[in-house]
């Protein structure tokens, strides 16, 4: 037998064990007492829903494990920043009123959205009940949050008369062309359109919308910094970088951006990425720490940034 045959017969047993599960039992009752679904159609749908044991083998090898010189070609490379390019430019209206309305730059919005989906383009290819059944009751680690969202998925899907097995999203669970979990789009996600309804699925203008929201509600700083390219002249008295300091602490320990900063800076982290030259050092500020409320990682929030960059030096 192959390697590839006992896998897809592998991958066919634990499909069947989806509704084996422990612990679904219990989670119906808790959503049949606390959210009136009939139990019915939920034994219906779990019965249905697929165990996918590569979302397990998916979240336990995130791509954040590799050395930062192999992640972030990755995002920033010419297909997403003239995908960004071409993006802009369709939804230019959209992108400015969004800038707006809620303070956070365009291409901070496109820096997302480009490295989530590549636009829209690539929304998952799990279905969004697999995957939130699969980590709510396989993956002991973080499974309250994974159940969390298996609920809110399942209100979603009520609220906005999703076909529950209709749904892609990513291995994680997260939807749509800007990637929000079930619990975020119930939360943040607006009808920027103005159409009467809220997707984030199929509408763009809804997504651009949404990403801008979510930030600002975690605290986005608007005409403040993200991150700066800064050089290090003694790396002997920096002490530790990972803490918080005035930005006139960071001068004072030989810190300083190779580019002049527009007026005073906010209170910044020091981080260093290591590059094929050697070591990168970026002054990182607050707006820095809500984008990794997106996802928690600081190659992620990087990317999310340089990619907006290189788009908007693309663009103009």
């Amino acid at each position: 037998m192959t390697k590839r045959l006992f896998l897809m017969l592998w991958l066919l047993h634990s499909a069947a064990q989806a509704a084996e599960l422990p612990g679904i039992p219990a989670f119906i009752d808790e959503m049949v007492a606390k959210h009136q679904f009939k139990r019915e159609e939920l034994q219906l749908a779990f019965n249905s829903a697929e165990y996918r044991a590569d979302v397990i083998e998916s979240i336990s090898k995130p791509a954040i494990l590799r050395p930062w010189v192999d992640y972030r070609p990755n995002f920033i490379n010419p297909q997403r920043i003239e995908g960004g390019v071409k993006f802009w430019e369709k939804y230019a209206d959209v992108l400015q009123r969004a800038e707006q309305h809620y303070g956070v730059p365009q291409e901070i919005i496109l820096g997302i959205i480009g490295v989530e989906t590549l636009y829209g383009r690539n929304a998952g290819r799990y279905r969004a009940l697999d995957a939130l059944t699969t980590l709510a009751f396989d993956y002991p680690r973080r499974a309250d949050f994974f159940r969390d969202e298996l609920a809110q998925y399942l209100l979603l899907a009520r609220e906005q008369g999703f076909d529950l097995f209709g749904i892609q999203a990513s291995y994680a669970g997260a939807m749509g062309i800007p990637q929000f979990m079930p619990s975020s789009y119930r939360r943040y996600a607006v009808d920027f359109n103005g159409n009467g309804k809220i997707d984030l699925l199929g509408e763009p203008e809804d997504a651009i919308g949404s990403v801008a929201n979510y930030l600002m509600q975690f605290g986005w700083q608007t005409g403040k910094p993200v991150a700066l390219l800064s050089k290090v002249e003694d790396e002997s008295r920096l002490g530790t970088i990972g803490d918080a300091r005035p930005y006139a602490a960071w001068r004072d320990a030989g810190v300083m951006p190779l580019k002049k900063p527009d007026g005073e800076l906010p209170p910044a982290w020091l981080l260093d990425f290591t590059v094929e030259s050697g070591k990168e050092y970026w002054l990182v500020f607050g707006n820095f720490n809500v984008i990794m409320r997106y996802n928690n990682s600081n190659y992620y929030a990087m990317s999310v940034f340089q990619l907006g960059e290189a788009i908007r030096n693309a663009r103009y």
